[in-house]
């Protein structure tokens, strides 16, 4: 499976206050629910990096130097979440691919997670999620990466909440 699965309680792609597209919820969503599984290839950081970087955008962080990501344009729009980032998130890893509500969501409201959780690379981006939490700068060094959030969900069955939400 390359694609992306996404709740049929959200819609992806639509406008987004916090940047480009997001993913919006259309129906309401419950705390602990699945709301989508990250598709993709498993490509190595070497690999991720030769790609346009259109695609490397595709990407999540599964492994130290593994990816999940589209490796073609064609592949791009059914791999990508449009889950942009918050400061506040509302979505979380329940492991390496699986997204959950970390609480419950509203109909309308954009689902969003940390960045920060998930990868460790040495870029920033300036965050414009606009919540009384945010942090400014984002970086795969601001949180803890995705070999701690691994671990915390796989010993606790859950998504990783002691950091930064998750």
């Amino acid at each position: 499976m390359v694609a992306t699965w996404i709740t049929p309680k959200a819609v992806k792609g639509r406008d987004s206050a916090i940047a480009g597209r997001g993913l919006v919820a259309t129906e309401a969503i419950a705390q602990g629910e699945v709301v989508a599984v990250k598709g993709g290839h498993i490509v190595t950081t070497e690999d991720l990096r030769s790609l346009s970087e259109h695609l490397q955008n595709s990407d999540v962080q599964i492994a130290d130097h593994r990816h999940l990501a589209a490796r073609t344009e064609d592949e791009y729009e059914s791999v990508m979440l449009f889950l942009n980032h918050s400061c506040e998130p509302n979505v979380g890893f329940g492991g390496n691919v699986l997204l959950v509500a970390m609480r419950d969501i509203e109909s309308g409201e954009e689902l969003t997670t940390d960045y920060a959780m998930f990868d460790d690379y040495d870029r920033s981006m300036e965050c414009c999620c606009g919540r009384p939490a945010c942090r400014g700068r984002i970086d795969g060094r601001t949180g803890s990466g995705p070999t701690s959030r691994r671990s915390t969900a796989a010993t606790s069955g859950s998504p990783d909440t002691s950091v930064g939400g998750f």
